[in-house]
């Protein structure tokens, strides 16, 4: 059976264009009954209570008003305490500015430091939002390759490799997505002694960090000896506290680059929402034993797809931190954009197809860890007689 035949035109026409192929399935997903969404990477668990609480006190005390365009004093103060304590970054509040989910954050960090005709080093496979920034810089994407062999680790000797003149700037992303890899420490202090080296500056997005499954473990690279005045770090409440559509990240960088940053975000969406930044002042000064327990559930969760790929005879990376898997379905003859199609079509359940995350990447599809465990179970006896059906 040619599975192509029972595919929408769209969706054959945009097998090369893996972002619009991305929103063309969520689209037609909207179309469906019953489907199991496990594509895009928002958490599904509440947020925690007492961030609520805080929220709606801050609302009933009449905290309504604009804050200063780099966020509220007493928040910068919080994000500065908690990276000095549990990063080991040495910032203050003068390196801290607060930015409208961590995706502007990336934005803004890439304005503020890449010139038109720059080199930025990226790792392969990454998140779209980073080429849109780059190119809206007028820089130039250099990707760097990574391997599931490794764990989608950033390999020092790839990272060398790659390196041109006009290499201006590097950025790591530390749980990885989609990869769910992570860049071990000591490959980190490896890439320290590249960057200063080099004279990179580094952008460092480290929005999972606090999603890390032991034994492994998340390590800063802006607490490097050395790496303080060239390394700009990416935060964000979103996903440990299940924040996403708070809207609320922060940077931590050298402060004339968070004074170039200000500079822009005045131009542009200008402070937080206040109602926000006060949520994420309750997060960070509130119990920390959510962020425990919501990392207990994706452990569970993590286990239990993991089980279900193997049954499904797809390899994958380990996943080391994140909320995804990245796995190799080479093993059905069939493009990761098709099956990804065919899976939503005939089992229910959405995923993204590889190619939304680099051109290569035509064996790949990123799963979520985002369903309880019955959801994920029955998403994987939903996949299985489909895949059994084209012969896998």
């Amino acid at each position: 059976m040619n599975p192509k035949s029972k595919l929408p035109q769209s969706v054959r026409e945009l097998a090369a264009d893996g972002t619009q192929l991305r929103y063309a399935l969520m689209a037609m997903a909207r179309e469906l009954d019953d489907v199991i969404a496990l594509g895009r990477g928002d958490p599904d668990l509440p947020t925690p209570p007492h961030i609520v609480a805080a929220a709606e006190q801050a609302l009933r005390d009449g905290h309504t008003g604009a804050t200063a365009v780099a966020g509220m004093p007493a928040l910068r103060e919080a994000i500065a305490g908690h990276l000095r304590e549990e990063n080991d970054l040495p910032v203050e509040r003068d390196n801290v500015m607060v930015t409208t989910g961590g995706q502007e954050g990336l934005f803004l960090a890439v304005q503020a430091v890449i010139d038109p005709g720059d080199h930025i080093l990226v790792p392969d496979p990454r998140y779209s939002s980073y080429d849109d920034a780059i190119k809206r810089a007028g820089g130039i994407m250099q990707l760097v390759p990574t391997s599931r062999e490794d764990a989608f680790n950033l390999s020092v000797q790839a990272l060398e490799a790659a390196i041109t003149p006009e290499s201006k700037a590097l950025l790591i992303v530390t749980p990885s997505n989609p990869t769910a890899g992570i860049v071990t420490e000591d490959r980190l202090r490896a890439i320290a002694e590249v960057a200063i080296r080099h004279n990179l500056i580094v952008i460092v997005d480290e929005i999972y960090g606090k999603i890390v499954y032991p034994p492994w473990r998340h390590f800063s690279l802006g607490s490097l000896p050395g790496m303080a005045s060239r390394t700009i770090t990416l935060d964000a409440f979103s996903k440990a506290y299940a924040m996403t559509g708070w809207r609320c990240g922060y940077v931590a960088a050298p402060a004339d680059v968070i004074a170039a940053m200000t500079r822009i975000k005045q131009l542009t969406t200008g402070p937080v929402a206040t109602v926000s930044q006060w949520a994420g002042l309750a997060a960070l000064t509130g119990p920390q034993n959510c962020v425990a327990a919501y990392l207990d559930i994706y452990t569970q969760r993590r286990a239990t797809l993991l089980a279900g790929l193997r049954e499904m005879r797809f390899a994958f990376g380990e996943p080391r931190g994140g909320l995804f898997v990245w796995a190799d379905c080479s093993t059905t003859g069939i493009h990761a954009a098709e099956l990804s199609a065919l899976l939503l079509q005939e089992a229910r359940v959405l995923i993204f197809p590889g190619t939304a995350f680099g051109e290569k990447w035509r064996d790949y599809v990123r799963i979520t860890l985002l369903e309880d465990l019955a959801t994920l179970r029955e998403a994987v006896d939903r996949m299985l007689p489909v895949l059994a059906r084209y012969g896998v």
